[in-house]
């Protein structure tokens, strides 16, 4: 990034695209995101995207920005204006995240600093890790009596925040991030009122080659997960009981 700095300031600022690299494989990601990566001059990207999808730009600068539970990691004021330092010098500048962008991808921190600077700016959609991981196991998020709703959450706090936020109530949950807070969910789930025998399914690193299923009840995840290195979506609700596959 200090190479970056000592380049000169252009008359206008560049563009940025703030583009979603999908869960994971390198063939999930959408047909206009790769085409801008290929164009790109720099790309600051997040922690959760592939060395494959990092190919896919090899002629631009790569910036890593990498944000991860647990773990020493950029801070988003940093990463706004390093963003904003790029826009400054370049004329095509990528913020690259995994998943879709709008979904816990702070996005908003981002686009208001981009505003605030008078940087243009688009926004490529991906694909979301829920939608990939239900259909890598074939199992629908939604189901005719069973599942009318579907709610995506994360207990992921910001900084100063003490209280857990609430779970919602829904057919279908979805936890984002959810690893380290899975015992937690699923006690305040049956603490509430959720059958203890309510299907749950965690996946490590989905839609990736080292992809990892781990079948279990409510009560089961409340005893905890199997340790896991990459990130892990858990996913709760009968829809997601097991199917009686004709495959």
């Amino acid at each position: 990034m200090q190479d970056i700095l000592t380049r000169p300031a252009r008359p206008q600022p560049g563009m940025v695209w703030l583009i979603g690299a999908g869960p994971g494989a390198v063939d999930l990601i959408t047909v206009r995101g790769a085409a801008l990566l290929k164009q790109a001059e720099v790309v600051l990207y997040d922690a959760l995207v592939t060395p494959e999808i990092l190919q896919l730009c090899s002629q631009a600068i790569l910036v890593s920005v990498g944000k991860r539970s647990g773990q020493r990691s950029t801070a988003q004021t940093v990463i706004n204006e390093q963003l904003i330092a790029c826009a400054c010098r370049f004329e095509r500048v990528v913020r690259l995240k995994g998943g879709d962008p709008m979904l816990f991808g702070r996005a908003d921190e981002e686009l208001t600093a981009l505003e605030s600077a008078n940087i243009d700016y688009e926004i490529v959609p991906g694909i979301t890790t829920a939608f990939a991981a239900a259909a890598a196991l074939r199992q629908p998020l939604t189901k005719r009596g069973v599942a009318r709703n579907v709610a995506f959450f994360t207990s992921t706090t910001a900084q100063g925040e003490t209280d857990e936020p609430a779970l919602p109530s829904c057919d279908t949950l979805i936890q984002y991030m959810g690893g380290q807070e899975a015992i937690s969910t699923a006690k305040r789930l049956v603490a509430a009122g959720k059958p203890s025998d309510t299907t749950v399914i965690a996946i490590e690193n989905v839609s990736r080659a080292n992809q990892r299923v781990m079948r279990m009840t409510l009560a089961q995840m409340a005893e905890g997960l199997p340790e896991c290195a990459g990130p892990v979506l858990v996913m709760i609700g009968e829809a997601l009981r097991e199917r009686n596959k004709k495959l």
